[in-house]
């Protein structure tokens, strides 16, 4: 998918939460995917190719991030995020989906799990925040800057000159979004402004993009602990391995504890957005666990 097919395919649906964003492919039962921070759903674009004979992919845009319209005291917390995933289903009269997750995606889909398991077929989670391992250190300047209202500027260097951000990043700088993967040639310049210009282009939407950050509290993750101990949806692990956010023992922690999840897929060579730069690391362990989860 380019992003003119992107754009092109691009809906928004009115619920309680908001003017949702999201995007459609394939032919199946449905599959719901949820991406993490500050990307949209275009990051599951390589993935959806390869599983669209299989899955009807929707991939959704989180409130606050990529292009969902919401109100200014609109809550953007995970848990709120969970809610806004209710509300779509029922307003695409869905009753059930694959949910697959990355990032802090992953914890809305863990809260989303545990309050709707009958809305479930499986879950797929990736790299992403679990019970009290977040928020990573590396993204505690970040919230300082949501804090102080100066998150805007950090971003808007890396939309505005995106050659820069490379520069930076080539020589040894831990600069955000380019760290997050182990390939980030994918980051065009257009792919960087798709995922950023967004978020950015009024001040309305930038004020909703510091409330996401602010929101990071583990209280919500550890809150659902017991919960998490009772689900028996079928569960796949896939994880990166050259995260510097997420160690992998987070993803045996959440093995340990699902007691539908059976086995853990270890990715060496990924970081955090693999699913964009190594989506065959995804696609071909998904495929086999819808397979092995009986693909009705």
């Amino acid at each position: 998918m380019d992003i003119a097919t992107f754009h092109a395919s691009r809906r928004l649906a009115d619920i309680k939460s908001g003017r949702i964003a999201f995007f459609e492919m394939g032919r199946g039962r449905p599959a719901l995917f949820v991406h993490g921070v500050p990307l949209n759903g275009y990051h599951w674009r390589h993935v959806i190719d390869r599983v669209q004979h299989r899955r009807r992919c929707i991939a959704i845009d989180l409130m606050g991030l990529g292009y969902s319209e919401i109100a200014p005291t609109q809550d953007v917390s995970f848990a709120a995020q969970a809610r806004m995933i209710a509300e779509l289903m029922d307003a695409l009269g869905i009753e059930k989906v694959d949910l697959i997750a990355n990032d802090s995606g992953g914890a809305v889909a863990q809260i989303f799990a545990v309050r709707n398991p009958g809305r479930l077929t499986s879950l797929v989670l990736t790299n992403c925040d679990v019970h009290d391992g977040w928020p990573p250190p590396q993204v505690l300047p970040l919230m300082e800057h949501a804090r102080n209202g100066t998150l805007a500027p950090v971003f808007q260097a890396t939309a505005d000159r995106p050659d820069l951000a490379r520069e930076r990043y080539a020589r040894g700088e831990s600069v955000p979004l380019f760290r997050s993967y182990a390939d980030p040639t994918v980051l065009t310049d257009d792919v960087i402004r798709l995922y950023l210009q967004p978020l950015l282009s009024s001040q309305p939407r930038i004020e909703a993009f510091q409330r996401y950050w602010l929101g990071f509290d583990n209280a919500q993750t550890t809150a659902i602990h017991a919960d998490l101990k009772k689900l028996e949806i079928p569960t796949l692990i896939v994880w990166g391995l050259k995260d510097i956010f997420f160690d992998k023992k987070w993803a045996y922690w959440l093995k340990d504890t699902i007691p539908g999840a059976k086995r853990v897929i270890e990715v060496p060579d990924a970081r955090l957005f693999f699913p964009e730069d190594r989506p065959d690391s995804l696609a071909g362990p998904m495929l086999q666990f819808w397979d092995e989860a009986g693909d009705a």
